[in-house]
């Protein structure tokens, strides 16, 4: 059996190598409170950029979390690629949640669109509009289309993303991560419901989020 571990993000290399560097340089020069503070800081790039491993759930007709965080918000809203109204299921990110973005389902990335933006908090509504974003529409073995949005917030400042068009992903995969706090939205496709419930915590590519009618 394969032992659970937690890995490290490649994006927080650069923030964790330069507050340990500082830390020490600080510690070395007996200036011990901003080396507490450059220690405090590499700790929370530790924490912030940790990538568990996590055990997803198999079966038809599931759907698992794309991110960590908290339920928000459930609600009808238009799909970032069709426009047609979908069931909307929104996941605020804290920075204290782990956040690399996972794929819902097993499918293939058919389109990603940039939209450029401001950096208001994420939970709020208008992020999904106003706020830095980056919608993915990805397609199942069915050939049912998702739509996936990793919105910016108030502290994040990149999207990142690892995958490219026509990619195939398998349920639970890494696809990216937003840097600091944020929020991923998740359109429904037709024929699917909410497992869950607005004020849940879930967990990428863990939590089953949507199931088949």
């Amino acid at each position: 059996m394969r032992k659970p571990y937690v890995s490290i993000c490649p994006e927080g290399a650069a923030a964790i190598g330069f507050t340990a560097f500082s830390a020490i340089l600080f510690a070395c020069m007996d200036w011990w409170i901003p080396a507490l503070i450059f220690w405090t800081l590499c700790w929370f790039s530790l924490h912030f950029f940790r990538d568990p491993e996590r055990v997803t759930p198999v079966g038809n007709g599931i759907a698992v979390s794309p991110a960590d965080g908290k339920v928000i918000r459930m609600a009808m809203r238009p799909d970032p690629f069709d426009g047609q109204p979908r069931q909307c299921i929104s996941i605020f990110m804290s920075i204290f949640n782990v956040h690399v973005n996972r794929a819902p389902v097993d499918c293939t990335v058919k389109g990603i669109k940039y939209f450029p933006g401001k950096f208001i908090n994420a939970s709020f509504d208008k992020a999904s509009e106003d706020n830095e974003r980056c919608a993915w529409q990805l397609e199942d073995a069915a050939s049912t289309n998702w739509s996936m949005v990793q919105i910016a917030g108030l502290v994040a400042r990149r999207i990142v993303c690892r995958a490219a068009i026509s990619d195939h992903l398998a349920r639970g995969e890494r696809l990216g991560m937003i840097r600091f706090g944020s929020r991923v939205d998740l359109y429904l496709p037709e024929g699917y419901s909410p497992a869950i419930k607005l004020g849940d915590k879930v967990f990428g590519g863990e939590t089953i989020i949507a199931r088949k009618d």
